[in-house]
């Protein structure tokens, strides 16, 4: 039994989805945030010393717990997905391209957009209420500078990819896309996606299949803005 232990809005509802999408039997056990600092509760360190989502417990392997998304999906798939369903063949480009993304999802996509969040926060409780002119005139400053030029720069990488293809490593749909799909979807809820089409439909296309429709029902509703 794979226990999911899972934080609200957070990285661990793709891996409620790719469970579902493997059809692998799993639990559920939710954290709620801290309404102020928005930080996961001090309990999720009693499963991993780091305190963080997502984290899993495979009580088939004397509990052992796994952390980061990446290893998460990659384990989960190492598993429970020994027809390689959800990943391109060993050896194709695809293969190649299916690697990159899913790196590059925490690797360079999500750094920024957790900048955006932190920096956003500087203009809003708990910040004194003296010093918030000041933290939202230097946010202001870091976005025009810094990151609204890198996540534009990102954007449009990702317009570009699925150009090429459906999916974000090929035609097929693979584990990357639930892995990409954190990334896209939180810039999606900060209305960044206006100038990019194809981006536009990859979040739509990802709430079709029944699978993430099933990892919702399970996870409950998740909001990225």
């Amino acid at each position: 039994m794979i226990r999911v232990h899972h934080l609200e809005h957070s990285r661990s509802q793709r891996v409620l989805w790719l469970l579902e999408e493997l059809g692998v039997d799993y639990e559920v056990v939710a954290y709620r945030r801290d309404p102020e600092t928005l930080l996961a509760p001090a309990s999720l360190k009693s499963v991993h010393p780091l305190g963080k989502s997502p984290v899993i417990t495979d009580e088939a392997r004397e509990g052992r717990a796994i952390a980061e998304s990446g290893a998460i999906l990659e384990y989960l798939l190492e598993h429970h997905d020994p027809q390689g369903r959800l990943a391109p063949a060993v050896g194709s480009d695809d293969r190649e391209r299916y690697r990159f993304w899913l790196h590059h999802a925490e690797g360079s996509a999500m750094p920024p957009l957790v900048m955006r969040l932190v920096f956003s926060r500087l203009s809003k409780p708990p910040v004194p209420a003296l010093v918030r002119p000041l933290g939202r005139r230097f946010a202001q400053g870091v976005e025009e500078s810094f990151l609204g030029p890198r996540i534009t720069e990102l954007r449009d990488f990702w317009e570009a990819e699925l150009e090429r293809s459906t999916w974000f490593a090929g035609e097929a749909f693979s584990a990357a896309d639930i892995q990409m799909s954190f990334p896209v979807l939180a810039l999606e809820g900060r209305g960044g996606l206006e100038a990019a089409p194809r981006l536009q439909a990859f979040p739509a296309r990802c709430r079709e299949r029944p699978a993430y429709q099933r990892a919702i029902e399970r996870g409950g509703e998740f909001s990225l803005a």
